[in-house]
């Protein structure tokens, strides 16, 4: 006497549909790191505290297009300048 579970697994289509969910997760936990990055957040804290790297990030999210050559302290500057002022 066949189970359910043998009745579900003779439909092709389920086993398929199955087959292919299984594939795609493992796909997605193998390259999702590395195909599909995670946007980058805000950086926290003090701007004066930041990275060249961070700074030129937090102005290019903003539109404000940093520019190779800009110093450490120009680009502070520009972050000091556009920085909102918080609620109090």
């Amino acid at each position: 006497m066949p189970t359910p579970l043998d009745k579900a697994l003779r439909s092709r289509n389920a086993f398929l549909a199955f087959a292919g969910i299984v594939t795609g997760v493992a796909a997605w936990s193998i390259l999702g790191g590395e195909v599909f990055p995670q946007d980058q957040a805000d950086p926290k804290g003090n701007p004066e505290e930041w990275t060249r790297e961070e700074m030129r990030r937090w102005l290019a999210l903003r539109n404000l297009h940093p520019q190779d050559s800009d110093t450490r302290e120009q680009l502070l500057e520009r972050i000091q300048a556009n920085l909102r002022i918080p609620r109090e």
